[in-house]
């Protein structure tokens, strides 16, 4: 049987479940991920010569920019051009092609689509635990592991290029990526499903396997988890709310960012959230119910998404002070749709539902009140807003922090395909730890795609420079 075979499928659309016979052993599968290297060997991600075919990356963010609501579109333009790492993250469109012309080996996961290193975040628990995962999943699909854990590296890269990161301390933090990906996956090919499944990073316990927290990198963590505590449906009120004159509650208008809608868009928001309500379980119907839609706003998030609709709801249950934020976000076609056979059905026909069932697959602990809607015949996925979130400051991946944090995510990145993709043929594929080819490899290809990313940047200067793009004076509004 052809190892290609062998291996696992990452999903399937409602599979058949045959409970009498058994699947292949783990160690078979290990051993068909290995014999794919044959074809694709390890040395064969590294750098490649750019394709002459290759298109104008300005003009592949102007065609992604298509459908956004133009009034933000120069917004989105100033925050891509403030510096090569914030255009590596608008530009998913531009890696999308660039990756798809390179070799994998064949093993397909549900792909997050976008694990570059802001991308990963503190989020509060059902249980009130703070946990650090994969927390943005615009661009799910289900394509090649190797593309999630290259952009990581790319994103590595890049950011601490722009930090003034001296090379070797680049390409150390690189391969701490890869190796942290290798070593966890390696790590998880011989667990049962359900013991990958109930895999969590609780932040107050992240000494990963291969890696010790050093104090550093500790007191990073605690700081950041300091500050995910206090974001909370109270302390959001405070500070993006106001009193109206009959004493309730509204959203203070605060443009571009905050600003509030008009009574048409707030209908068919709420009316949105009404049919949110059947895509969630019935008992988290019933709690819902509790709460009635008091305002709604427009709210510029991120990045990639500036120009997206992205709206807020302010809903109060048993007293004004009991209060709870939906965010209410426009899913796009992800950028790897065009290079990958994507979800399958139903999942590939609402770009809300796809995002939040790949949310579910992926992450280890989920918002219990995640669920997707129509409004206005534009597909959009719902969450809670700012509930114990928190990040890693990109600022202070320096020194042994940058290592640390690194193989984290490479770590968590494999968490996150182990629990769809067949862990035991990719970590046969990646080979054990003392296969150093494959991160080299990697590190060589993060190293060249950095020039490449800084050049895009240039060309993406020299458009907005040339009239060809509009950006707005100040990217931070």
């Amino acid at each position: 049987m052809p190892a290609e075979d062998i291996v696992l499928e990452p999903l399937a659309d409602f599979p058949h479940i045959d409970l009498r016979r058994p699947g292949e052993p783990w160690e078979k599968r290990r051993a068909a991920g290995k014999a794919l290297r044959a074809k694709v060997p390890h040395d064969s991600h590294g750098p490649v010569p750019e394709p002459g075919d290759r298109p104008d990356p300005v003009r592949l963010i102007e065609e992604a920019q298509a459908g956004r609501q133009e009034r933000l579109i120069p917004l989105r333009v100033a925050r891509m051009a403030s510096s090569p790492f914030a255009f590596l993250r608008g530009a998913a469109t531009v890696m999308a092609w660039d990756l798809a012309r390179t070799p994998t080996s064949g093993i397909d996961v549900v792909m997050n689509g976008d694990a570059h290193i802001s991308n990963f975040g503190l989020f509060g628990t059902p249980q009130r635990d703070i946990v650090l995962d994969l927390n943005d999943f615009d661009e799910v699909t289900i394509g090649p592991w190797e593309w999630d854990l290259k952009r990581l590296c790319a994103s590595i890269e890049v950011a601490s290029r722009d930090l003034d990161v001296p090379g070797a301390e680049r390409r150390e933090a690189v391969i701490a990526a890869a190796y942290g990906y290798q070593h966890t996956m390696t790590e998880l090919a011989p667990q049962g499903p359900l013991d990958v499944w109930h895999r969590a990073a609780r932040a107050e316990d992240l000494d990963f396997s291969g890696i010790v927290i050093d104090d550093e990198s500790r007191a990073v963590v605690e700081r950041a988890v300091e500050k995910a505590r206090k974001r909370h449906n109270k302390s959001l009120l405070a500070r993006v709310g106001e009193r109206r004159v009959d004493g309730g509650w509204r959203f203070r208008n605060d443009p571009p960012i905050l600003t509030w809608v008009d009574a048409d868009t707030r209908e068919a928001v709420t009316a949105g959230l009404e049919r949110y309500a059947e895509t969630l379980p019935r008992e988290r119907r019933f709690m819902l119910s509790r709460y009635h839609v008091v305002d709604v706003a427009h709210r510029v998030v991120g990045v990639g998404s500036v120009g997206t609709r992205a709206y807020v709801a302010l809903l109060c249950g048993n007293s004004d002070q009991d209060v709870l934020f939906l965010q209410v976000k426009e899913a796009v076609r992800p950028a790897h749709a065009p290079y990958v056979a994507g979800m399958p059905e139903p999942y590939a026909s609402h770009e809300g539902e796809r995002v939040i069932y790949g949310q579910r697959l992926l992450q280890a602990v989920g918002d219990p009140l995640l669920g997707w809607t129509t409004i206005d015949d534009r597909p959009f996925y719902v969450r809670q807003m700012k509930n114990m979130k928190g990040e890693i400051p990109v600022g202070c991946m320096r020194g042994q922090p940058l290592v640390y944090f690194s193989w984290a995510y490479g770590a968590l990145l494999a968490r996150a395909h182990a629990r769809t993709g067949d862990a035991a043929a990719i970590a046969g594929y990646c080979g054990r730890d003392r296969h150093a080819d494959f991160r080299e490899a990697l590190a060589d290809w993060a190293r060249a795609y950095g020039e490449r990313n800084a050049e895009d940047h240039r060309l993406f200067l020299e458009a907005i420079e040339a009239g060809r793009l509009e950006a707005a004076e100040d990217p931070q509004m």
